[in-house]
């Protein structure tokens, strides 16, 4: 294994990087890097068979958190507890974390199992849904614009290393989804067949809408079909990422 590199110095141009990263959600777009924070994440890529292209250790945990990586690849960096604070979005600073080349804009994949974000702004709601549609089988996120940026660190976090499974596909607009050629499937908290009585086609394309909005307009006329969830207690609606959970496994059910 070669040796780490020890960095003592906050004005180390990595390390100003990643404050910078922390600070504005989307800055991975102009960096080209992701930054991963915590043992989690961490090992959740490593299991997909990916590497990042810098491990980043906190001096007190140094060589306690060794990781089934292979350290001639990857260039391994021990800094300071204190400087890893500085690079932390958590209120609890996590003792490691990867730099990750990000994938850049991708291509949509048009017959993948795909889930749209229609504006879906709360970094939580679309980190929990990434993550519910990888148990569920799919395998592409499409997120319109107006969507939370989906290599944010909150995200990431939400989606608990679900990403590394996924095509992900950004700043897209709904003309793009023309290249899907996959049946588009929207909810409605009003109208549409009930989902649990629904013949559901498999691959699809789940549409998922803003928290408020709900999905546009003209993609509920875009759609093949137009489903709801049951509600016997009464509600409204369900929050989004809870209403993407039952959709997607409502489709599971179809498979089994």
């Amino acid at each position: 294994m070669n040796a780490p590199l020890h960095i003592t110095s906050r004005d180390n141009p990595l390390l100003k990087k990643l404050r910078l990263m922390v600070r504005d959600s989307t800055a991975y777009r102009k960096h080209g890097q992701v930054w991963l924070e915590g043992d989690h994440l961490c090992r959740a890529l490593l299991a997909r068979g990916k590497r990042p292209a810098v491990a980043i250790f906190a001096e007190s945990s140094w060589p306690f958190s060794l990781f089934e990586i292979d350290f001639l690849t990857v260039k391994a960096i021990v800094i300071p507890d204190a400087l890893m604070k500085e690079i932390s979005s958590l209120e609890t600073p996590c003792n490691m974390g990867f730099v990750l080349d990000w994938p850049g804009t991708q291509e949509i994949q048009r017959h993948a199992p795909t889930v749209v974000l229609d504006r879906v702004q709360d970094a939580g709601n679309v980190g929990s849904i990434i993550r519910s549609a990888a148990a569920f089988g799919f395998t592409q996120v499409v997120a319109l614009k107006g969507t939370a940026a989906l290599w944010s660190s909150k995200v990431l976090r939400a989606g608990m290393g679900a990403h590394f499974a996924m095509h992900m596909v950004e700043g897209s607009s709904e003309a793009d989804l023309q290249k899907l050629e996959v049946p588009l499937l929207v909810t409605s908290s009003h109208h549409g067949e009930w989902l649990h009585k629904a013949a559901l086609p498999w691959p699809c394309a789940w549409v998922m809408g803003h928290e408020g909005q709900g999905v546009s307009t003209s993609l509920m006329n875009q759609a093949q079909q137009q489903l709801r969830i049951a509600q016997p207690g009464g509600e409204e609606s369900l929050n989004v990422a809870a209403a993407a959970a039952v959709c997607f496994y409502a489709n599971s059910l179809k498979l089994s």
